[in-house]
């Protein structure tokens, strides 16, 4: 008896074809669960989770009332929701929040420039300046929120039940343990 036979058979039993195909899916099978690969973000591979503060800063932020924004939404204690890059990571702590003051650059007659309180041409737009507290991965290339890194001059947008706006972040921090 032949090992392959007229029709293309091994010891006249199993088709050439349905053999290959068989192997195929074999691999494939192995391939998944004996080697699947890496899993997770690239940001979670050899990364320890420690403590962060972000400083955001937000300019000219419309609102009628800020210190009634402060006392029913953003609060130091509270939390607020945060995307970033169009990601939501989550709520995030809110460890402290000051409200800057408007400013403008004034010229003196001795060629000097002296930073003088703002009129308040427009009393409906604000600056403050928040800290937000939570935890992040470190990996060789800086901190990572969820999925997303987290660099000085990111935008942050900020969400809560009355409120939604952009700042910018201007320092990050890690906290020693």
């Amino acid at each position: 008896m032949a090992i392959l036979d007229s029709k293309g058979r091994f010891f006249g039993k199993i088709n050439l074809l349905d053999l290959g195909a068989a192997l195929v899916i074999l691999l494939v099978i192995f391939g998944i669960f004996i080697f699947p690969g890496t899993s997770g973000s690239v940001a979670q591979v050899g990364a320890k989770t420690v403590p962060i503060e972000v400083d955001l800063v937000v300019r000219g932020l419309n609102v009628r009332d800020p210190e009634q924004l402060f006392n029913n939404g953003l609060k130091k204690g509270g939390k607020t929701n945060v995307i970033i890059r169009n990601q939501p990571y989550g709520q995030i702590e809110i460890k402290s929040i000051q409200q800057l003051p408007r400013t403008v650059n004034v010229f003196q007659p001795d060629g000097t420039v002296k930073e003088l309180p703002d009129p308040k041409s427009n009393n409906f737009s604000a600056d403050f300046l928040l800290t937000l507290d939570g935890k992040a991965q470190v990996t060789q290339s800086g901190p990572v929120l969820g999925n997303s890194k987290v660099k000085i001059g990111m935008p942050f947008e900020l969400e809560g039940f009355n409120y939604n706006f952009n700042a910018t972040v201007i320092d990050v921090r890690i906290k020693d343990k």
